[in-house]
């Protein structure tokens, strides 16, 4: 058995696979975000470590003993700073924090060949421009930053004692030359550091360490092996079988990603299109990055005092798509793909007397669904072609917003048995190719298909006005948030 753990923005999620690839059981430990001040998004590293062991320990004791690998996924772009005593120095600064917009151009033009090296446009988001913000204003938690790591590497540090990374994840941090899959010497001195400040890079399944002894104790395992792992995005994609050339995934959880599989290093900044390396060695990957998409409903079932996700998704069926002209732009931390724009906040138009939760509720779904329909079309204005999209995330639990996203997107929707399980299967897949040696074709296979939702032309065209508003709208409240 194999134990993927997934470093989440909202909660850590542990998974038990067998060695038929069956998962065998799965627990969760919530976690909180902090927003102190516009644009800042923070968690306390230590929340990390407690919601993993609570996780773990939340699964059956029997499994955890015959857990022979671990594979660790997570987050991505998050700034965990460390002293000389390994210990954090302040909160982590997280992917949807967006206070680094000023250091974004400073970087690029401290390194003009920024884009060159990375692939990427630098983005608030990443990790780089963090790094900057904490240079320019807490110098001396600056001064006093001896290594950096990302969230799950930071787990696998209080694991294991080794600070090691993958190359999907490191990709994220605007630090690696992409092409190469190696740090980049010019990236890192554009803010100030080197390569002693970075944790060694491996491939997902190399083996990083093994598990610290007090803490296979405290869990009933032996000491067994913990592999590199993956980014979320790379994780999740392994974990449906997204392994190749023109292979995707639609991810709808607290973020949404279009993401999709390359043999070769293909990235186009310039519509703020995410080029990554896989979590496989000699594969990338392009990704639509969008930074609300199921928080959204969340949002809304709050702020209309529906009880929770699955009632507020019955509503909007209960009112149908395109019901009305209310429209909602999903903001709410900003966005990146097509917009790179951290300053954008959400809002709802078009309401009238006539308007009720049902309909609103169906335009929170449409709005979503109109921002990844701007992501798709960066990613194929690119030359990607993308016909088949595996749903994975929380949002995969709703056929009426897949039928939906599917119009929209002008693609066909692929639902998994299990893919709701998201990351940390793609984390104890890669466990287990590092400690049995077997290859991803035959270890990350595609789950079992329980439903596909094609396009519909009609509910597509009838959808097309809202969306040409919704592209207007933007254009609106930027104009008038600038």
């Amino acid at each position: 058995m194999h134990l993927g753990i997934d470093i989440g923005t909202s909660s850590v999620k542990a998974v038990v696979t067998a060695e038929s690839g069956e998962v065998l059981a799965q627990s969760s430990a919530d976690l909180t975000v902090s927003r102190p001040h516009a644009l800042w998004s923070e968690q306390a590293p230590a929340d990390w470590i407690s919601a993993t062991h609570k996780a773990v320990l939340g699964l059956d004791a029997a499994l955890r003993a015959g857990v022979r690998g671990i594979g660790l996924a997570g987050q991505m772009h998050g700034a965990t700073l460390l002293g000389s005593d390994d210990k954090p120095l302040r909160p982590a600064i997280l992917w949807n924090d967006g206070r680094s917009f000023a250091e974004c151009a400073t970087l690029e033009a401290d390194e003009p060949r920024s884009r060159a090296i990375t692939g990427n446009i630098a983005m608030p988001g990443f990790t780089a421009p963090k790094l900057a913000w904490v240079r320019a204003h807490e110098p001396d938690v600056f001064a006093a930053t001896r290594t950096v790591l990302l969230p799950k590497d930071y787990v696998r540090l209080a694991l294991t004692g080794e600070k090691a990374s993958d190359m999907s994840d490191a990709a994220g941090t605007l630090w690696l030359d992409v092409a190469a899959r190696a740090w980049s010497g010019e990236m890192l001195a554009a803010t100030g550091l080197d390569e002693t400040h970075m944790p060694r890079l491996h491939e997902g399944p190399d083996v990083t360490g093994v598990l610290r002894e007090d803490v296979a104790r405290d869990w009933g395992m032996e000491r067994v092996p913990v592999v590199a792992g993956a980014g979320d995005n790379a994780a999740g994609a392994l974990g449906v079988g997204v392994l190749g050339e023109g292979q995707g995934m639609l991810s709808l959880g607290t973020s949404g990603v279009i993401f999709v599989a390359n043999d070769a290093f293909r990235p186009n900044p310039a519509q703020a299109v995410h080029a990554f390396c896989h979590a496989l060695p000699g594969v990338w990957h392009q990704m639509s990055v969008h930074l609300s998409a199921a928080s959204c409903i969340d949002w809304a079932a709050r702020a209309c005092n529906v009880p929770g996700p699955a009632e507020f998704f019955a509503l909007a069926e209960q009112a149908g798509a395109a019901s009305g002209p209310e429209l909602f732009l999903p903001y709410l931390s900003g966005e990146r793909t097509p917009h790179n724009d951290p300053h954008i906040r959400a809002a709802f138009l078009s309401l009238d007397n006539e308007s009720t939760t049902p309909r609103m509720a169906a335009a929170v779904l449409e709005g979503v669904a109109f921002a990844h329909a701007d992501g798709i079309d960066a990613l194929r204005s690119a030359g990607t072609v993308i016909e088949e999209l595996c749903v994975i995330g929380g949002g995969s639990r709703s056929a009426h917003w897949g039928r939906i996203l599917a119009s929209v997107l002008g693609a066909r929707l692929v639902y998994l048995h299990g893919g709701e399980v998201g990351p940390a299967l793609g984390g104890a897949r890669l466990a287990q190719m590092g400690i049995t040696g077997a290859s991803a074709a035959e270890v990350c296979t595609r789950p079992p298909v329980r439903a596909v939702i094609e396009p519909d032309p009609d509910l597509a065209a009838r959808l097309a006005p809202k969306r040409a508003r919704f592209r207007a709208a933007y254009r609106a409240l930027r104009a008038i948030q600038e």
